[in-house]
């Protein structure tokens, strides 16, 4: 994922301005009359195929999805590893209390090496933990399995109970612990109630050392020990993904590439090793998680493998490449490291297809699969910005690789967005070197995603074949999924270039929120489909194998020009702002203000806190995000926009606004942003941003910069200290109406995918090319308000199936406004 330090926390959209943001798609008026179209099929013509894995998900442990949430373990911090490295809140006995005395002990007395810390019990004391959300969640007559590593030099007895406000949720258990060294003790539960607030305690009657304390649920997914909560995990077997894409993300390239050793001072900010997360639970070397909290690494490279033959999915694992991302930008030197991260991807290879009489083939015998997880598929690297740095230490990766698994597909990528400096370069080198696959991300508007329909249609169908690893629009209404649904029929329709596709993020904890939108939301009790997932399930069971060549008539689109008032704003910076100035194409004066008197004309819309100081306008809070103000007429177009700005200090440069119609739908030009490294103008609909233009650059502290832009129809040139930057178009039209068809090799069926992202209805004339086909046709509709969200009491979007009756070689069907609808018809 691009990440920034920016707040993505859930963008909100309006009901229907996405769709009609610059005069793109006409506005409706009441309840809009059909608009009609045309689909014309032609059966006899081969489109490309669609394979198996087309659609997969993407695990990244962002959200508490790993700890917290798909890996069963009910006890929170269960090691008492937790550390301010991970979050600076955590001490080791964040999520236990103690009654009596208890200290978290770093020492030679310790469970191993890898496992540092343990809790020193005093005699008649006890520790209760408080889990995840609102507690420990247990169920009426469901068991539970507790376990603990103690050490009692002179012997003791536990007592362990689960209980609540209201009393025991089950009947404590006595646990006798033999005098000597450690060993691990285990019991069981029968909750006797249901309830969502439980807490674990353990008392001892003498003094006791004690780690991994763990309460699991017995009904595990597949019931495998270690294993997942079951729920979670069924959500993502519905989906019957391709592909299961893990562990990250900002996991993967980020922090220390050291090992967890006395060598390296027990790195605990370490970028994601595969080999920490395999063996014992006990012996896997806790981390610290790039989103802010502890990850355990219970659930780890085995369970990942597992869990995808679990579900019958292809495991595309990620390794890092030595350069890291996500804001940190920094290539290692260090050719004896990354010779040991080469090795250790070789290594993982050996652990999932090598046979049980090799290192590490026996390692995956001895963990319980002597049975080879036939992986064919491995990324290295994640988003990284610096594509020179990255590509010439993933050659590294790919060149031992091939020489020694020659059938491994060794997936490249592409950086952190959609286009700019960074994506041309990594392209470039990528299909120089005939890489085999590039991994792209990207999150964008709705209005992004409905305008670009067409972005793999003129990809080289001779060069790299694309993964698109990550993309979501920004928000989880079901406008949101209208415009992914309207973008995946490219996707489909591009399946010769376009071999895998997965949402991202996949879970959400509701209580530990670090990233939106996401698939399934979840807490320690329920969990629910958002309407993005709705729509990916529709696409992901009902794919077919190859496309059936088709095209469709277009919404009249109304092509006005970029309109609205100026801004100015800064993002984690202080930033003074001086000589503003606004003219017509003519040359007439709009707006001046030098501030040398008074700031009456513009209004602060965003954070920080402004003032005038110097004859400059200056915003002086650091900390504040998006400060935006504002200034002129909404009906303003066709201008030149002056501005002298200068950055006094902070993380990035400064924002200058325009086309600014409210505090959601604006464009900004962005100097210095993510961390000072990225220029770029972005658009911003309803509050989701797409980025239009990008290129590499910093903004120097103290410098007075020249900002000019100019706007004339739906042209913007932008100037920087009189040279001209850049400049871009925005004619794309944002598309409402998309439609893919592909033919399903087993039933014979045609199955013609229709999305309606507007507020008419779409009175379409379907022509099939003469196949003979049968008169009824399987229907499954999703429908709903723009604005409607899936929640945990309350499920707005839903899919509907009916069946229609009157199918021929020439019909005409009314798709709904605002709705995904999949015909399926059987050839006869």
């Amino acid at each position: 994922m691009p990440r920034t330090t920016r707040n993505r926390l859930r963008l909100g959209l309006g009901a229907s301005a996405f769709l009609l943001a610059a005069g793109l798609v006409p506005a409706p008026a009441g309840a809009a009359e059909a608009t009609d179209y045309a689909i014309t099929v032609d059966p006899a013509a081969k489109g490309p195929r669609i394979d198996d894995t087309m659609y997969g998900v993407f695990f990244e442990d962002i959200n508490r999805a790993a700890d917290g949430g798909l890996y069963a373990e009910l006890v929170q911090n269960r090691s008492f590893e937790y550390s301010t490295v991970d979050n600076k809140a955590y001490t080791p006995l964040t999520s236990w209390t103690v009654s009596g005395t208890a200290n978290v002990v770093d020492d030679e007395g310790r469970l191993n090496d890898r496992n540092r810390a343990y809790l020193s019990l005093g005699a008649g004391s006890s520790v209760t933990n408080t889990g995840y959300n609102t507690g420990v969640r247990v169920e009426e007559g469901r068991m539970y399995d507790f376990s603990v590593w103690a050490r009692a030099g002179s012997g003791t007895t536990l007592t362990v109970s689960l209980r609540d406000a209201d009393g025991a949720l089950a009947t404590a258990r006595q646990v006798a612990v033999a005098a000597g060294g450690w060993a691990k003790y285990q019991t069981s539960f029968t909750a006797t109630r249901t309830s969502s607030a439980g807490r674990l305690a353990v008392a001892s009657s003498a003094a006791t050392a004690l780690d991994m304390v763990s309460l699991f649920p017995r009904d595990t997914y597949k019931h495998e020990p270690n294993g997942l909560r079951k729920d979670l995990a069924e959500k993502i077997a519905a989906l019957h993904p391709g592909f299961v894409r893990f562990p990250g993300g900002c996991l993967v390239n980020t922090g220390s590439m050291q090992d967890y050793s006395e060598a390296s001072g027990w790195q605990r900010a370490r970028s994601y090793q595969w080999k920490d997360t395999v063996g014992p639970v006990e012996e896997r070397a806790t981390n610290s998680n790039f989103w802010g909290y502890n990850q355990s690494y219970g659930l780890g490279y085995y369970e990942y493998f597992r869990f995808a033959e679990d579900i019958g999915a292809m495991p595309l694992p990620v390794v890092p490449a030595l350069v890291t991302g996500c804001g940190q930008n920094r290539a290692v030197v260090d050719d004896a490291l990354l010779q040991r991260h080469i090795q250790d991807t070789l290594d993982l290879i050996e652990f999932a297809n090598g046979p049980v009489t090799s290192t590490w083939g026996r390692k995956r015998a001895q963990m319980g699969h002597p049975e080879p997880f036939h992986l064919t598929h491995v990324e290295v690297g994640n988003e990284e910005n610096l594509p020179e740095e990255f590509f010439a230490r993933f050659q590294r990766f790919r060149a031992a690789i091939e020489a020694k698994y020659p059938y491994m597909t060794v997936i490249s990528n592409s950086g952190p967005d959609d286009s700019g400096s960074t994506f041309d370069t990594a392209w470039r080198l990528n299909r120089d070197a005939g890489v085999d696959m590039v991994d792209e991300h990207y999150y964008n508007s709705p209005q992004w995603f409905l305008q670009n329909n067409d972005r793999y249609d003129s990809y080289d169908r001779g060069g790299p074949k694309v993964f698109l690893g990550e993309y979501a629009s920004w928000g989880n209404a079901f406008k949101n999924g209208l415009a992914e649904a309207a973008f995946m029929t490219g996707l489909e329709r591009n399946a010769d270039v376009v071999k895998l596709a997965s949402y991202a993020p996949l879970f959400a904890n509701e209580d530990y929120v670090q990233w939106s939108p996401d698939l399934v939301w979840f807490n320690n009790h329920a969990s629910w489909n958002s309407a993005n997932y709705e729509v990916q399930k529709l696409f992901m069971t009902n794919v077919g194998d190859r496309v059936v060549p088709s095209t469709a008539t277009g919404t009249p689109s109304l092509q006005g020009p970029v309109t609205g008032a100026v801004g100015l704003s800064t993002w984690a910076t202080t930033a003074a702002y001086d000589d503003v100035k606004v003219t017509d194409a003519d040359g007439v004066t709009l707006l001046t203000d030098d501030f040398s008197g008074d700031a009456s004309q513009w209004t602060h819309t965003g954070g920080g806190s402004w003032s005038l100081q110097d004859g400059q306008y200056v915003q002086t809070d650091v900390a504040a995000e998006n400060t935006m103000i504002s200034a002129g007429d909404v009906r303003w177009h066709d201008y030149d926009l002056h501005v002298k700005a200068t950055k006094k200090s902070g993380k990035e440069g400064f924002l200058v606004a325009f086309g600014v119609k409210d505090t959601g739908n604006y464009y900004w030009w962005n100097l210095g942003g993510w961390n000072n490294t990225t220029t770029a103008v972005e658009q911003a609909v309803d509050g989701g941003k797409s980025t239009l233009i990008s290129k590499a650059g910093t903004i120097e502290t103290g410098r007075a910069y020249d900002v000019d832009i100019k706007v004339r129809g739906r042209q913007v040139t932008l100037y920087l200290d009189g040279q001209e930057w850049g400049g871009f178009t925005d004619d794309r039209p944002a598309e409402p109406f998309r439609q893919v068809v592909t033919k399903d090799r087993k039933t014979g069926d045609l199955i013609v995918k229709v999305v309606n992202a507007q507020s008419a209805d779409a009175r379409t004339a379907i022509d099939l090319g003469g196949a003979k086909v049968a008169s009824k046709a399987r229907v499954t509709t999703l429908a709903a308000a723009p604005d409607a969200v899936n929640k945990e009491t309350e499920t707005a979007v839903a899919p509907v199936t009916s069946t229609f009756t009157g199918v021929a070689d020439r019909f005409t069907y009314t798709f709904p406004a605002n709705s995904i609808t999949f015909l399926r018809i059987r050839q006869r």
